[in-house]
């Protein structure tokens, strides 16, 4: 289904819906085994609106994402600002607070201890089904409803502000590439907190505005995400990450018939979605983007190595990274993301990040490759190379590597490693760990690497 983008050019409309409503019954979410309406979601929303204090920001710490979108539409809808930690650590939220004085934490459960200023979302009743919605929200284009922060995967994480605008335009590009996949109507069940961008995309953005459903729940288990799928009417689309993805592979669970796989945050294993497609039965979408820009190109793992830009989306390689210039950015934003391009422009070809380049004894390598052939060594479940901080003399960095391989030992991996890869790049140290430090959404934090190899130099 093509996709007019025209509307979300520079010259934004004033106001724009807030969520896409071609009929009060439509469905938007399934909790608790039962359909959820448009028309009673509004009415939640209203509801929780009501009862929210005054300020300019809230952090939004539902964990059900019913109640989140609930809490999320409020929010915008009271002229606030959704405030999205890379986690729902106390320090995340803490650290998230004291950015922006005077706001309050939201949530449907009962914490402790709680942020200051913590308000509980009310109980969503069930109201009766209207036939009718008086009105339907308009939102101002250039309300910033949202402001996402960065998982600190390479360094502090960094505050991204979102309009509604850009949220409408990022969701066509997503809403064009699934529907090609799967069809105009579709179920989402998502693993992915939706506090994370990917999961804002995918599982609170999309049914706001695509007219389709999302399952309320966040499966974690193989089991639960089973039990999930059996809940969503067919076709579905799992939204989820590649640890996930392995874990419902390993597990040898039968899972409900899928219509669609999509993934993203962390690289993927072409053997895992070769695995994935072959015991499910579904195409395996893996989507590229970022907090800084949200998604903006996709391709099917399993058969392409090139990622395929959405519509408008022009991409300009730069010395030090990418610039990426896209409907949903007011203005082109640089990326430390290498990559080359190919068919005239309109697909691209991954080849590191600036970051991840190293550069030893005149030699070359990516630290992306390098943790590729440390998971590719048999027994090798999970893992990650990276840099230190602080050079030598020289202003060379050591590498560093955590690898979790029950049936190895150091040893034996850097046996194989030396093998795969140039000496001069082999990490040193090399660690095996019970599990990596990995966030809800799994990734790495870097701060948190750099913890879990200092605690083990301290307590070996």
């Amino acid at each position: 289904m093509a996709i007019v983008y025209d509307t979300f050019q520079r010259e934004a409309p004033q106001r724009l819906a807030l969520l896409h409503a071609d009929t009060p019954a439509r469905v938007l979410a399934w909790r608790d085994g039962a359909p959820v309406s448009a028309a009673q979601f509004l009415a939640h929303v209203r509801q929780v609106a009501a009862t929210l204090p005054g300020a300019g920001a809230a952090v939004n710490l539902c964990e059900d994402r019913y109640a989140f979108l609930v809490a999320f539409c409020a929010i915008v809808l009271r002229g606030q600002t959704n405030l999205l930690p890379s986690s729902r650590a106390p320090q995340a939220v803490d650290e998230v607070m004291a950015a922006h004085p005077g706001c309050y934490a939201l949530g449907e459960q009962v914490l402790d201890p709680a942020p200051v200023g913590y308000h509980r979302l009310p109980a969503l009743s069930a109201p009766p089904l209207e036939e009718e919605v008086e009105s339907w929200p308009q939102i101002p284009a250039d309300q910033v409803v949202a402001i996402g922060y960065t998982s600190g995967s390479t360094g502090v994480p960094s505050a991204n502000l979102k309009t509604w605008r850009s949220f409408h335009a990022s969701n066509a590009g997503n809403l064009s590439m699934l529907r090609v996949a799967v069809g105009a109507s579709f179920g989402v069940i998502a693993t992915v907190p939706p506090q994370h961008m990917y999961g804002m995309e995918m599982s609170v953005v999309l049914p706001l505005l695509g007219g389709i459903g999302v399952h309320a729940g966040r499966p974690f288990f193989p089991a639960d995400v089973a039990a999930a799928l059996a809940d969503v009417p067919e076709p579905r689309v799992l939204v989820t990450t590649p640890v996930h993805l392995r874990a419902l592979v390993d597990s040898g669970i039968a899972l409900p018939p899928l219509s669609a796989m999509v993934l993203a945050t962390a690289p993927m294993p072409t053997e895992l979605a070769q695995a994935a497609e072959e015991r499910f039965g579904a195409p395996l979408l893996e989507v590229f983007g970022s907090t800084e820009t949200c998604v903006f190109a996709s391709r099917r793992t399993t058969r392409e190595a090139d990622w395929t830009l959405y519509p408008d989306v022009h991409l300009h390689p730069q010395p030090d990274g990418t610039q990426v210039d896209a409907p949903q950015l007011d203005a082109p934003r640089l990326l430390a993301d290498i990559v080359s391009l190919s068919a005239d422009g309109r697909a691209f070809r991954l080849r590191g990040r600036q970051a991840d380049m190293l550069e030893i004894a005149g030699k070359r390598a990516s630290l992306g490759d390098l943790t590729r052939r440390l998971l590719a060594i048999p027994g090798v479940q999970d893992g990650v190379v990276f840099q230190l901080d602080g050079g030598d003399t020289l202003g060379v960095h050591r590498i560093a590597a955590l690898a979790v391989a029950p049936e190895l030992d150091e040893h034996a991996i850097l046996d194989i490693l030396r093998r795969a890869i140039d000496p001069v790049f082999l990490p040193r140290p090399l660690l095996k760990v019970a599990a990596l430090p990995r966030n809800e959404t799994g990734k790495l934090p870097r701060a948190a690497l750099l913890e879990l190899l200092d605690r083990h130099h301290t307590h070996p």
